[in-house]
């Protein structure tokens, strides 16, 4: 009997693309709601901040206001990394599929340097968590938005991997469009953030 295996040709390897066409892709619908919830939570939390600084009976706020040193810059490096993902997440729409994976690794780059950035930041506090509500607020609350930007990155290296490896295309690139829209919520959150305990102190 002949060997049928061994006289099949060889036949070119397609390498399938990532993801439902369009629009079609269920991930739009989770990416919705789980923004939808995590945007609740942290309106919950500024909300309780601010309910907690208005009716303080006596000072809410630390006698020396925040400094923007550190997170002036790192606001900076976070929009950037938000305008890298656009940049790149554009690119797989084009022939120019390098665009992909450089602009997702360039944010990955800057979404770590956020993050020690922040740590810095952290430790150069001269309050602790339970120092007080206004200490309790700050580290709860951008504490919950590190754990998100971590996330983040994690999401932006999958695609970053897969990008290398050719899993999108012009038509089929929706985990892509799905990440990039939740690394631009992370980078919007941090902006009301940064406004809540970097900017309102001095209004006061």
């Amino acid at each position: 009997m002949a060997d049928l295996a061994g006289d099949a040709p060889d036949l070119p390897v397609t390498r399938m693309p990532v993801g439902s066409p369009g629009r079609k892709s269920s991930g739009w619908y989770g990416i919705l709601a789980l923004i939808a919830t995590e945007a609740s939570l942290f309106v919950y939390l500024l909300f309780s901040f601010y309910f907690s600084w208005v009716w303080a009976d006596g000072p809410f706020l630390p006698t020396r206001h925040p400094d923007i040193r550190l997170s002036g810059p790192d606001t900076v490096i976070l929009i950037l990394s938000s305008v890298a993902v656009w940049w790149g997440e554009r690119g797989i729409r084009s022939p120019r599929r390098w665009q992909a994976p450089l602009g997702v690794g360039i944010a990955i780059l800057l979404g770590t340097l956020f993050l020690v950035i922040q740590y810095f930041e952290w430790a150069a506090k001269p309050y602790r968590l339970a120092t007080s509500p206004y200490a309790s607020f700050y580290f709860t609350i951008t504490g919950f938005h590190m754990a998100h930007v971590v996330l983040g990155v994690l999401i932006l290296i999958a695609l970053f991997v897969w990008s290398l490896m050719g899993f999108f295309d012009e038509k089929r690139h929706a985990p892509l469009t799905i990440g990039s829209i939740y690394w631009h919520f992370v980078d919007v959150v941090w902006l009301f953030i940064f406004f809540t305990f970097y900017v309102t102190p001095y209004l006061g």
